[in-house]
């Protein structure tokens, strides 16, 4: 077991909440009254009711949601929604709730570079958006933006990212010149929605690929020869969780961490 404030400093380490984007709400989101020592942490994209059954039945005294339970203005705390029902019983329950999110993307070795492995080696790798942090490691930041090592015709992208992400299938929007035979080189990857962090890139570019994109923005980058690939919001995100789970096994020994296994998408291709 660990004290609740050793647990949060060492979720900070990994991935400090100081290179979040400014508009995030990250960090501990509920704190118990009485927060006993944590003997067991939970993790999940996204915090439903499921998902703290799941934690309590586990033990957990601390879940870490990747997305902020807590985000915009909440006007009560009564049980009439799923949402305000798990934040009373967090705190009933002495549970603590903390978000790493964008923290957790911007870290190097963080989602972004989990994300943009899944099509291969690379070099020349940057972030879109560096970390405002002058001191901040190199390549810290939002996105990811690379040239393949090798690169990838669209019959050999699609079944490396499927088997990646774990998906039977995404959604593509080809570029005419990758269907002529062009190879997919230049590269720029953004995990959830990539819309407004896309928007700042220029320059030949090959391929995007994130969770969510505006029809327009897809319909824009394709006619200037840009392949887009949407694969759904978090199914860029949840393939991270395991990799993230043992780098918090290995930093609290004596912890017992834990994935979510009723956490999925909620939009399915059937």
């Amino acid at each position: 077991m660990l004290d609740l404030d050793a647990v949060l400093t060492t979720l900070d380490a990994l991935a400090p909440l100081r290179h979040a984007g400014s508009w995030d709400n990250v960090g501990l989101l509920v704190r118990p009254l009485q927060a006993p020592p944590v003997s067991a942490v939970h993790l999940t994209i996204d915090l439903t009711e499921a998902v703290y059954a799941e934690a309590r039945a586990a033990g957990a005294g601390l879940i870490v949601a990747y997305h902020p339970p807590i985000f915009g203005g909440l006007k009560r705390l009564t049980p009439d929604t799923p949402l305000t029902r798990t934040l009373l019983r967090a705190v009933t329950d002495g549970v603590g709730l903390y978000s790493p999110h964008t923290a957790l993307d911007a870290v190097v070795g963080g989602v972004n570079d989990w994300l943009l492995e899944g099509l291969g080696p690379v070099t020349a790798c940057a972030p879109i958006e560096p970390a405002r942090d002058p001191d901040a490691p190199a390549g810290t930041g939002m996105g990811r933006i690379a040239t393949l090592a090798s690169p990838l015709t669209p019959a050999a992208l699609v079944p490396q990212l499927k088997a990646w992400l774990g998906l039977p299938g995404f959604r593509v929007a080809w570029a005419q010149r990758h269907l002529d035979g062009d190879p997919l080189a230049r590269v720029a990857v953004c995990p959830g929605a990539g819309g407004s962090l896309f928007e700042g890139l220029t320059g030949p570019l090959d391929l995007l690929v994130t969770g969510e994109l505006r029809h327009h923005d897809i319909l824009a980058r394709v006619a200037a020869g840009t392949s887009v690939v949407v694969t759904d919001h978090t199914n860029t995100e949840r393939g991270f969780l395991p990799r993230y789970a043992d780098r918090l096994r290995a930093a609290l020994p004596g912890v017992t961490v834990t994935v979510s296994a009723v956490d999925a998408d909620p939009l399915q291709i059937v």
